[in-house]
């Protein structure tokens, strides 16, 4: 996942770059602090008759008209969650500017902080080795320059009260299971509860190659096998787990998770969608069209219930990918809020968009969070 178009694309695509407390909880819960008084950003660098900038209120305006028309007997009975990923590239300076981002996402008044998994980027890029095993198809320059998402969001932690902290994604198969289990736990522990863990299986070969503990081709088997693991790992102790490959003996394995996890799982195939339906808290998807979107969820959630699953605790996060600078723009702000309100009359409780890939900098970063979520706000979304 966060992978999206490069440099050149359109300017914004639904590409892809998401105690025990319920999902369905988790996403109606009220956590907005305080408001930003900030300006917007300056998309012609002409504020109207308030102060307002015109980019962000005919962002604004695009938003709530098609609010309008969508308005009817569903209504919009869960305002939007918004967030937004943190800077993970070498793009930015790391030692700063991760900390300070957190700190005004969460003044401002996102519900969430997004970072995702990316070992390497191959010099090698064609056949298989492609961007998500197209052949031959480029990977985005940012890919050879990203950080550890877990370090990452303990950054973000540390520096924040409210907001949630989102992997989107971690790739499991990927990683040696136990280990990642007890890192994802100690980071909900030192977070006070505040981590959803999006999860992959992933898709490089080169990636696989160098770090894997399972082929390529047992991708998904390694999935459910992390997902057993980080079960008995997040239970009470004594942990005692043995699959046959690994074996923990009874042992105390420490710290718990704050709360029990949420966990989503991206993906839209038929293997994925039965293990959403069976095991997860919800759906992480990107690219996908808004109608798609809510058939998949109306499908998942009849799978549930087949599941002898409560159909209502299947939620979803959708992931909005912007990666050319372009998408700051006003046209290009105008454009997300209205995928905004496209997704949320298909269902969708909670977005979050990758602003990092199309800003250059930590100040155009700071002015396309604080100009994107007021237009969210102005449109009625919030």
């Amino acid at each position: 996942m966060a992978a999206t178009a490069g440099r050149g694309a359109a300017s914004v695509a639904l590409t892809a770059e998401p105690g025990s407390t319920s999902w369905s909880r988790v996403l109606t819960r009220s956590r907005y602090v305080g408001s930003s008084t900030a300006r917007y950003p300056r998309s012609d660098g002409t504020p109207d008759e308030n102060g307002r900038y015109v980019g962000d209120r005919e962002a604004a305006d695009r938003g709530a008209r098609f609010v309008s028309r969508r308005a009817g007997p569903q209504g919009y009975g869960v305002a939007v969650r918004l967030g937004v990923n943190l800077p993970q590239t070498t793009a930015y300076d790391l030692a700063h500017d991760v900390t300070v981002f957190a700190r005004e996402a969460e003044r401002i008044g996102f519900d969430s902080l997004w970072a995702y998994d990316r070992l390497l980027m191959p010099e090698d890029q064609s056949g298989p080795h492609g961007l998500f095993e197209i052949p031959d198809a480029p990977w985005p320059a940012r890919y050879g320059s990203c950080t550890d998402p877990l370090i990452t969001l303990a950054l973000a932690a540390a520096v924040t009260e409210r907001v949630e902290l989102g992997t989107g994604v971690v790739v499991p198969p990927l990683h040696l299971p136990v280990r990642l289990a007890k890192t994802l736990a100690a980071l909900d522990a030192a977070s006070g509860g505040r981590l959803v863990a999006g999860l992959g299986a992933g898709w490089s070969i080169d990636e696989f190659n160098a770090t894997a503990p399972r082929p390529h081709g047992h991708r998904g088997a390694a999935l459910d096998e992390f997902l057993d693991i980080a079960a008995a790992v997040w239970g009470p102790d004594p942990v005692a787990f043995d699959n046959g490959g690994y074996r923990i003996a009874p042992s105390r394995i420490n710290p718990k998770p704050a709360r029990r996890i949420p966990i989503l799982l991206g993906g839209r195939g038929e293997p994925a969608l039965r293990r959403i339906a069976k095991r997860a808290d919800g759906w992480l998807p990107a690219a996908v069209a808004p109608a798609e979107t809510a058939a998949t969820l109306t499908r998942l959630r009849e799978m549930a219930e087949a599941n002898g699953r409560d159909p209502a605790a299947i939620g979803c996060v959708y992931q909005i990918g912007v990666a050319d600078p372009a998408a700051l723009s006003r046209a290009g702000l105008a454009r997300v809020v209205e995928q905004i309100a496209e997704l949320t009359a298909a269902g969708v409780t909670h977005t979050y968009v990758t602003l990092p890939s199309a800003a250059r900098d930590l100040s155009e970063l700071l002015e396309a969070a604080e100009g994107l979520y007021s237009a969210v706000r102005q449109a009625g979304l919030r």
